[in-house]
């Protein structure tokens, strides 16, 4: 691979028609750092998380109103309808029933209880099915028109290189849309939290994240309940069925996966401490009954972040050796704050910005060089793209990477010219292919590496999806010109010949968009 090439193509999404990197690929992507727009057009007019909430929050107030209608005569056991995702190997969710269902209402995921909707109610024996079913199209809508938005930015994106980063941290901080209260909001993570801060400060994003409604829901942060908070105590002296608890599976994933990485420097006695130094962390405007007006999370936009004091586990933390006798908010605040900056922190982020854009097995001296660059900088994210950009193992000649559905599909885009894209079609060809938009379905987020994606089966199918789309290119695209521009000075002679042998124009380009130089970064 030539040098623009891999600009293009192993830091970029793959070449469009005309791109030129100029004489200096480095500097052409050292460009797109400040050159970044986290807001173009068709991410600014997707609906916010807020309009989202509340449109989840009239349907919890439809499925309240059910309820009571319906009474409690033969009524079944059932989870919370408004409980969020839960990632596997979490603890199930604390039932409903007696007191306890007062002191869940002041957990937005647990127990909602709106103000009456204005929007008429289902009538009939499954009138809570037909109510769910409902929202759930609601939802769905919602975020097919954010994965279009997201691949139309991608594909016309004159900021490859960045677009790409914010792929990255979007996979990072992995939320999965395959529960209803995640439809909607996952995308708005991404263009509210990430996008944002993805040319600033690591700290920064982290706390956005951390605070956003897709994440709190997403890993349970909503129902957290310290126990000797006032709502726990509470919840203890009316006798309920479960007692209001401590949830860790935020504290867990940001230590283990979004900040100091999976077995390293922390214990189970620190996720524990973290946890009930993050009690508090809610969502606000998804419940307006009796419990969330004691928490205080009744008021507030719906959707909006807000911290609830009577849901905060009291007293001095001991998290990594250290004492945090913070209050309230500042506690868990000034935890994050530490880890995003910790050294640990420094080597996680450093190996897998290695592992994405220089090889599957991450090398050393470059880890070490980015996590340099972090700790000097404090975690100032456009230093440590620098220092990517200048590192000689992310400009190695052999193409390194095997490129994920997601990234195939987006090149495929770019190199055909595309600058419209239909939401259905792009949800459509991701689920084929086997990467669906925003559902890795575990907090992991998607593997990174050639084992996950290169099998037989999935490469088939990208060929499949190869044939589809040069028949709708129409002939209209002349494959041996087109591969020519795409890889500049790396198109291999038995890559070029196959095209220029293809019995048609739509065949020379299926064979382009599936040869060894298009699979591969």
């Amino acid at each position: 691979m030539s040098d623009a090439s891999i600009a293009l193509n192993r830091f970029g999404l793959g070449a469009r028609p005309g791109e030129d990197t100029g004489a200096d690929p480095r500097k052409w992507l050292a460009g797109q750092i400040a050159g970044f727009d986290p807001r173009p057009q068709m991410i600014a007019a997707q609906v916010p998380s807020t309009r989202v909430a509340s449109d989840l929050a009239d349907f919890y107030e439809r499925q309240r109103q059910i309820r009571q209608a319906e009474g409690p005569r033969d009524r079944q056991p059932q989870q919370p309808p408004a409980m969020p995702a839960r990632p596997a190997g979490a603890q199930p969710p604390m039932a409903e029933g007696g007191a306890m269902q007062d002191m869940q209402s002041a957990a937005p995921a647990m127990q909602p209880g709106m103000q009456p909707s204005a929007k008429p109610l289902y009538q009939g024996e499954d009138a809570a099915m037909m109510a769910r079913r409902e929202a759930r199209r609601q939802q769905q809508q919602i975020y097919v028109g954010m994965v279009s938005a997201r691949a139309l930015s991608a594909i016309t994106s004159p900021t490859p290189f960045a677009e790409r980063l914010v792929h990255f941290w979007a996979n990072h901080f992995a939320v999965s849309a395959d529960k209803l209260e995640l439809v909607g909001l996952a995308g708005t993570m991404e263009f509210e939290a990430i996008r944002p801060h993805v040319m600033g400060r690591f700290g920064d994003m982290l706390n956005a994240v951390e605070r956003h409604p897709a994440m709190l829901l997403y890993l349970d942060q909503a129902v957290s309940i310290g126990p000797n908070s006032p709502a726990g105590q509470l919840a203890a002296r009316r006798q309920a069925q479960r007692r209001a608890g401590l949830n860790e599976n935020l504290a867990r994933e940001i230590m283990e996966l979004h900040t100091l990485g999976v077995r390293s420097v922390y214990t189970q006695a620190d996720v524990t401490e973290f946890a009930r130094a993050m009690t508090g962390f809610t969502v606000a405007g998804l419940g307006r009954g009796a419990g969330a007006r004691y928490a205080g999370t009744a008021d507030g936009e719906p959707g909006s972040f807000v911290f609830a004091p009577r849901l905060h586990e009291p007293g001095t933390r001991t998290i990594l050796g250290r004492q945090w006798a913070q209050e309230g908010e500042r506690q868990a605040a000034a935890v994050l704050d530490h880890l995003a900056t910790h050294p640990a922190t420094a080597k996680h982020i450093a190996t897998k910005l290695a592992r994405h854009f220089a090889s599957d097995d991450p090398p050393a001296p470059l880890v070490a060089r980015l996590e340099k660059a972090f700790l000097s900088s404090g975690g100032d994210l456009p230093t440590v793209y620098r220092t990517l950009i200048a590192s000689p193992e992310c400009w190695a000649p052999q193409p390194a990477k095997f490129k994920s559905p997601w990234e195939w599909s987006i090149s495929a885009l770019r190199a055909l010219g595309t600058q419209q894209v239909q939401g259905n079609a792009v949800n459509g060809l991701l689920g084929q292919l086997g990467q669906p938009t925003w559902k890795p379905g575990s907090p992991a987020g998607w593997d990174d590496v050639a084992g996950a994606w290169a099998g037989p089966d999935a490469v088939m199918r990208r060929v499949e999806a190869a044939e589809r789309m040069a028949q709708r290119a129409r002939d209209t695209i002349d494959a041996r010109q087109r591969a020519a521009q795409l890889f500049p000075g790396t198109l291999s002679t038995g890559t070029a010949q196959s095209i220029a042998r293809a019995e048609s124009p739509g065949q020379g380009l299926a064979l382009m968009l599936v040869s060894p130089e298009f699979m591969r970064r």
